[in-house]
């Protein structure tokens, strides 16, 4: 539910790929089509209405339009394809065709020069392929996807180095509405390509303008150290944890900082609020007179705030905070990551570097 409204779930890219290569093949065969039954990972089973399908010589097409229900995924409406022809030994080829993103880096569930088409899809396109292989055949099929190299564009895939296209991606076989379980996966597989390339220093950011600016500041290091965190804050430290990183920066505005500050472990507009009380707390620890406390704590936004804050002493405000967000993270990683802080300005500069 949301807003009192019941949302719909979708089918995630592995299901409709899956359901694509299993209706090819039933073209091929010479079956009937209506719908397109598949089994699911969660052990429940999809019907598929295919959006076309037919035979062109010794190979079936069929193709499938990515419902997302009500979540706000990029894929959605995009046509997904598959091209299958029989092979005559019993073996499943499963090839990336246009719009199918290729693996360049290590690190992920599929190896550099593979299609990025992820194991539990693989598996699902198998089996569906399986469920109606005459005894002594095979098949190849090859999963494609319309536009699938301008919708990458809107995804995490070239950070990863996944190029010329989108990942064929699914856990469960559904798409929650609002879930969370996308991103964190490409948190996961930013942290899985640093370490497979060597690193264990990488810096953290909550929006591309934070990570600009911390690019400018760490030119060093190779593309694969930034990792967009998003609003995952917990989740991003406990990942880095589990993949032994030595030094984690945060690069941040100082709104999304203050909730980090406050205690919250996401900090999306939907799990926590911003504390302006709790600002002029800071505030007032660090010298703040009681004129500019109030107006602080009944400030509009975080910028209006930091705007009303003394200029002598916006720097101790920062370095309380910056402290803060380091102590929270010492305990959760039990000492075991260095953490520095960079907040940024609103004219997207340094404002504080916090080690």
């Amino acid at each position: 539910m949301r807003k009192g409204k019941r949302l719909r779930t979708g089918y995630t890219t592995g299901t409709c790929a899956a359901a694509a290569a299993k209706g090819a093949l039933l073209c091929l065969l010479g079956r009937r089509i209506k719908g397109i039954e598949i089994d699911l990972p969660s052990e429940e089973k999809a019907c598929i209405v295919p959006h076309s399908i037919r035979r062109d010589g010794e190979t079936g097409v069929c193709q499938v339009v990515k419902d997302a229900g009500d979540d706000p995924d990029v894929t959605n409406g995009a046509i997904i394809r598959a091209d299958v022809r029989l092979l005559n030994k019993k073996l499943i080829i499963i090839k990336g065709g246009k719009g199918v993103g290729v693996v360049t880096r290590p690190g992920l569930a599929v190896p550099p020069g593979e299609p990025a088409i992820n194991p539990v899809p693989r598996r699902m396109i198998q089996n569906a392929l399986k469920s109606i292989l005459p005894e002594d055949k095979g098949a190849e099929v090859t999963i494609s996807v319309g536009g699938g190299e301008e919708l990458a564009k809107k995804t995490l895939n070239l950070r990863l180095g996944i190029v010329g296209g989108i990942s064929i991606l699914g856990t469960t076989g559904f798409v929650v509405p609002y879930s969370t379980e996308a991103y964190r996966e490409s948190i996961v597989c930013a942290f899985d390509v640093a370490r497979a390339m060597g690193l264990d220093n990488v810096v953290l950011s909550t929006g591309r303008k934070s990570e600009r600016v911390a690019r400018g500041v760490f030119p060093e290091l190779p593309e694969p150290a930034f990792v967009l965190m998003a609003d995952y804050f917990s989740f991003a430290v406990s990942e880095a944890l589990k993949h032994s990183m030595k030094k984690m920066v945060f690069s941040c505005f100082p709104g999304k900082l203050l909730k980090m500050a406050a205690g919250a472990g996401c900090t999306h507009y939907s799990k926590s609020t911003i504390d302006l009380e709790y600002l002029a707390g800071i505030a007032a620890e660090e010298g703040v007179g009681n004129e500019s406390l109030k107006a602080i704590s009944c400030a509009n936004t975080v910028r209006h705030a930091f705007a009303l804050i003394p200029e002598g002493n916006v720097q101790k405000v920062c370095a309380r905070m910056s402290k803060l967000v380091r102590e929270r993270i010492r305990r959760q990683t039990h000492d075991a990551i260095k953490a520095e802080v960079l907040i940024i300005s609103y004219e997207n500069k340094i404002l504080y570097h916090g080690r």
